[in-house]
């Protein structure tokens, strides 16, 4: 038997639904007028229901949106390579709340050790939390940004950049960009500055970067926004994809 503080509570939950769900109130006013318990019940079950429905959905198109090359979890992944810094845990890592701080994250260290698979999984727990979120290698961002502003449609993509929660840029100073490329990039670095977070991946000291964006003092000015609201996360050790290479070709077969 559902008791009349069961009967409040079941229309406590329909309100919250209506609310979530931008509907009247009505639906209270009419259950208090005509329905019973057990509808009432139903209701705010269906109700929840629908609304659990529409947030898998929103959360399977940020992930479509993201653009991540494949998906990556955080379940297994080993963080014995990584040397935190002293300003960023690991559960903070793991809850995104860097994310909600608008904080960045440059992950530096050499290829193959697991900074594309972390970003990568990060990413996709921030879009689990209802954050919009994009990834690029820098190179594909680049020639995307030349391409928009070719053709007059290089405010339109900035404007949609900036109204992320999250950009992730794979590969940073892997390839050489041209001057037209880096000032189009420190646009995006700069209107991210204290707007959204950055993930960077990297295995370029910051002393070198020069060299990449043809210019010291831009690069410098874009490390300065980078890391004055950052954590600088240092990858050590052999390559994972070369070690499993490695041990592949050394295992000797069963006899």
């Amino acid at each position: 038997m559902i008791t009349p503080k069961g009967r409040e509570k079941a229309r406590s939950r329909i309100s919250d639904a209506c609310r979530r769900l931008i509907l009247s109130q009505q639906m209270v006013d009419l259950c208090e007028q005509q329905a019973t318990p057990k509808q009432e019940e139903f209701l705010a079950f269906v109700l929840e229901e629908e609304i659990h429905r529409r947030e898998q959905n929103r959360r399977a198109r940020q992930l479509s949106r993201a653009g991540f090359p494949a998906l990556k979890s955080l379940e297994g992944y080993e963080y014995s390579a990584i040397r935190f810094p002293p300003s960023l845990s690991r559960e903070e890592l793991l809850n995104c709340q860097f994310v909600g701080e608008k904080k960045n994250l440059i992950l530096f260290g050499p290829v193959g050790i697991g900074k594309t698979h972390l970003a990568i999984a990060l990413g996709a727990k921030a879009c689990a939390i209802g954050m919009n979120v994009r990834f690029y290698t820098v190179t594909e961002l680049v020639l995307k940004l030349g391409e928009a502003h070719r053709s007059g449609r290089l405010e339109r993509l900035v404007r949609d950049l900036v109204q992320l929660d999250l950009l992730i840029l794979d590969e940073w100073g892997y390839v050489p960009i041209d001057k037209e490329g880096s000032q189009l990039l420190f646009r995006v670095v700069a209107d991210s500055y204290e707007r959204k977070s950055l993930i960077l991946t990297t295995n370029l000291e910051f002393s070198k970067w020069g060299g990449i964006f043809t210019d010291e003092q831009m690069a410098a000015a874009m490390i300065d926004r980078l890391i004055h609201h950052g954590h600088l996360l240092i990858f050590e050790g052999q390559s994972y994809r070369m070690t499993h290479a490695l041990m592949r070709q050394t295992a000797t077969p069963a006899s």
